[in-house]
């Protein structure tokens, strides 16, 4: 028998008066919530909570959070990657160098990513003067230097300080922001995220029991899908507004080619035809950051695509001018349309 059900915004907690007790009713609901255990719908997790009477909340009387020297729990460190992180946003400039000289009409006869460069062949030393001027105006990230090779005359380009520690930064942001989401989901009240160090995070969980599970959390991967929006039914002056479509797909006939998927707004969700044809996904993204629409001042999220990625997405959009794509995030086999 339980002790108490209690509930927040994020999740529902039970509470029991032994660990024996504890176990049991874990491994119950979770052959009741989880029939598909390769696929769960919904993540369990052992913890301690406080047993402090409800007028004590009423008098805002709030427990004292006690560390893991006093409470146990699991301490994590984590290493970010930063030689993977550097060498995505390398492929990225190789990207944004090709349209780069594409636009201005500058030719090369080849562009590769040596260690920790990105070296550009040309033909003659006016054609590389040429390249240098422009992309010394078009980018701060990059410092460039000249020079011969049997024959080929090359501009060799490094990050600068700056842009390194910018790199360095937003990965360790992002893998940060990604563990608080997931520690959201263990209902660990006070938990401890923070950077060590240049390359490290230490995470630690107060009260957590179920290490196994916890680890399974933090460590779990997600992927991104971009693709075409097909079908929707929220704004009748947006192209591929189709609402007869969307209702018959929610009946159950989805067209040839598509997907119905529901993406949240607020307390809503608004039903989307997605082609299945996927445009980028996540591995071809090399940076993204929070900033602000210059049109409508709204926060948006500013991405960075690889050299292969930004020919998938130039090449694509060309032919989908003012169409909507969505984000999708695929994790443990559910997916989500994020925007």
């Amino acid at each position: 028998t339980s002790d108490g059900i209690f509930t927040d915004p994020n999740s529902i907690k039970v509470r029991f008066r032994d660990t024996d007790t504890q176990l049991k009713a874990k491994d119950v609901l979770d052959r009741a919530l989880n029939p598909a255990a390769d696929n769960p719908s919904f993540i369990l997790a052992l913890n301690l909570i406080s047993d402090s009477p409800s007028w004590f909340t009423a008098i805002n009387a709030l427990p004292m959070y006690l560390g893991l020297d006093l409470r146990g729990g699991i301490h994590f460190l984590l290493q970010v990657d930063m030689k993977a992180a550097k060498a995505k946003r390398l492929d990225g400039q190789i990207g944004f160098i090709r349209n780069t000289l594409r636009d201005k009409k500058i030719a090369y006869s080849g562009i590769s990513r040596e260690a920790d460069s990105i070296v550009i062949r040309f033909r003659d030393a006016a054609t590389r003067e040429k390249a240098q001027g422009e992309l010394e105006k078009a980018t701060a990230d990059l410092a460039l230097k000249t020079s011969e090779s049997g024959g080929e005359f090359r501009l060799t380009g490094t990050f600068t300080p700056q842009s390194l520690i910018e790199t360095q930064k937003a990965a360790l942001e992002q893998n940060i922001t990604t563990l608080r989401n997931r520690v959201n989901e263990l209902g660990v009240a006070e938990p401890i995220i923070q950077q060590q160090g240049a390359d490290r995070i230490v995470v630690q969980l107060p009260g957590v029991q179920d290490t196994a599970r916890a680890k399974d959390i933090l460590g779990r991967t997600a992927s991104l899908e971009m693709r075409l929006v097909e079908a929707h039914a929220s704004d009748p002056a947006a192209r591929d507004y189709d609402p007869a479509k969307i209702e018959a797909a929610i009946k159950g006939t989805v067209p040839f080619g598509m997907e119905l998927f529901y993406e949240r707004r607020g307390t809503q969700a608004e039903p989307l035809l997605l082609s299945k044809q996927v445009i980028v996904t996540g591995e071809r993204l090399t940076k993204a950051s929070p900033t602000f629409d210059q049109r409508s001042s709204q926060p948006v999220v500013a991405i960075e695509l690889d050299g292969q990625g930004a020919r998938l997405m130039r090449d694509f959009t060309r032919e989908a001018v003012k169409r909507r794509m969505a984000v999708l995030l695929v994790e443990k086999g559910k997916p989500e349309v994020i925007t």
